[in-house]
């Protein structure tokens, strides 16, 4: 739903074929299932042993002496499989399915004119035009308003400008060809002028208004909805295995010592100290102490040149260290993405386990079917689990904790509550059950009543 959300005003009414638009929602939906199996494990674990428990069928199963926790292997053992299906899914189908959406996505947006199109932005996807428009139509996509244009097809380099109130765009049958039928603007030509100098001050400057006039763009490179290779979106951490994260970590760290080195070789060579004769003289001279500062060894006259020269060479070494720092925290970043990758691929796995331990009890516990409270228990509790694994996530791409403490911190938070809900429905604990909290709310004012009462007697006593 939120891909829908962001993307469906972008992709209805655009030109796509409607198999095109299922296939990325296809994708789409693969990129998701790290999010939905999860919850789908919860609810429908908390949906069956609620069930089970209104119906009193858990106390039928208990009373033959059967405990929770073997009447929860059958199910345990499908949520294994399930577990299993989805680490082989994430190490297996998910980078394929990120790579196929991703490059398709990359070709929606840059193979059709009217999609690139968006208003206050100029557009340079037709080869000597640039073109801007304040806002489209509502209802009809191909209606342009405030439309300026640079045409440079002129040969003379110097562009035409056309401004028009309001136009729509038309393609041709063969759909080689778009044309832009403006209406109410204005045609600015200007010309270089006479003479072969390259600057002349007698230029011509041409405006002409129109009611309506075309403009005809070659269309013909959007004609074929041609296929990006998938292979051009390889290398990034979300379309690789286990196999490939760990072989690009390694490249990215290579890369980082080669570039500590280089970094480290050039910012050597702007010291003195370095010794540039060695191996092609034999004359040895005895190292000059200098006493008191520096600048006294060097005479007066070359002292302001001398530090002039060390003030230049030390701002450009300070340059190279900096671009070398952006270089390499682009790197770091990278080389992170792949750890994160790389421990995702086993968190999903693991947190369907987690879930099915934490909605199994709480069904038990809660004793209600349907999908009423078994949904909002579900939500409340998924949304405890996505909001921690979120926060710790953006923590670990800033660099605040451990790529693995950040991505395993919803399993070692919730874990505990887990174990926790599954003792309690092991002993029958009343823990979400509305009558025993009214009970105990009554009994206690009642105390609290009695106690009042018994102050008032001594009191008058």
């Amino acid at each position: 739903m939120f891909f829908l959300f962001k993307y469906i005003d972008e992709f209805i009414g655009k030109g796509f074929e409607w198999y095109t638009i299922l296939e990325i929602m296809m994708y789409q939906s693969a990129v998701n299932v790290a999010m939905a199996l999860p919850l789908a494990i919860l609810l429908s674990s908390i949906m069956t042993f609620g069930t089970l428990g209104e119906n009193y069928e858990l106390v039928a199963i208990k009373s033959v002496g059967i405990s929770l926790q073997k009447a929860m292997r059958p199910l345990f053992i499908i949520v294994i499989s399930l577990s299993i299906a989805s680490f082989l899914f994430s190490d297996y189908m998910l980078p394929k399915a990120n790579s196929k959406y991703y490059s398709l996505l990359y070709d929606m947006r840059n193979k059709k004119l009217s999609f690139l199109i968006k208003p206050g932005v100029f557009n340079t996807s037709v080869s000597n035009y640039a073109i801007k428009v304040e806002s489209k139509g509502i209802m009809n996509p191909d209606s342009l308003f405030g439309i300026m244009i640079y045409d440079h097809t002129n040969v003379s380099g110097v562009p035409t400008l056309i401004l028009a109130k309001k136009g729509r765009m038309i393609k041709t049958e063969d759909g080689n060809v778009m044309i832009l039928k403006l209406a109410d603007g204005v045609r600015y030509e200007e010309s270089k002028g006479n003479g072969s100098a390259a600057y002349n001050p007698r230029q011509a400057l041409t405006r002409m208004r129109f009611k309506e006039t075309e403009v005809k763009l070659d269309f013909s490179s959007f004609t074929d909805f041609n296929r990006t290779e998938e292979g051009k979106f390889n290398d990034n951490a979300p379309m690789l295995n286990l196999k490939g994260l760990v072989k690009r970590a390694d490249s990215l760290n290579k890369t980082i010592d080669s570039l500590n080195k280089v970094t480290k070789l050039n910012a050597s060579s702007y010291y003195k100290q370095n010794n540039y004769v060695k191996g092609y003289t034999k004359i040895k001279s005895v190292a000059k102490r200098i006493n008191g500062d520096v600048i006294n060894a060097i005479p007066k006259k070359d002292r302001a040149t001398t530090i002039q020269n060390a003030i230049d060479q030390t701002l450009t070494l300070q340059q190279v260290i900096n671009n070398r720092m952006i270089e390499y925290d682009l790197k770091q970043k990278e080389i992170l993405k792949s750890d994160i990758e790389f421990q995702r691929k086993f968190t999903l796995a693991v947190s369907c386990l987690l879930l099915f331990f934490i909605g199994a009890p709480l069904g038990a516990i809660i004793r209600k079917g349907g999908l009423g409270l078994p949904v909002v228990i579900a939500v409340v509790f998924f949304l405890v689990y996505h909001i921690i694994s979120t926060v710790a996530e953006k923590s670990v791409k800033e660099g605040a904790l451990h790529h693995v403490f950040g991505m395993w911190m919803a399993v070692i938070v919730l874990t505990p509550l887990g174990a926790f809900l599954t003792y309690k429905a092991t002993v029958d604990s009343a823990i979400f059950d509305i009558d025993y909290y009214k009970q105990l709310i009554v009994s206690l004012f009642k105390k609290v009543s009695g106690m009042g009462r018994a102050a008032k007697i001594e009191q008058s006593n």
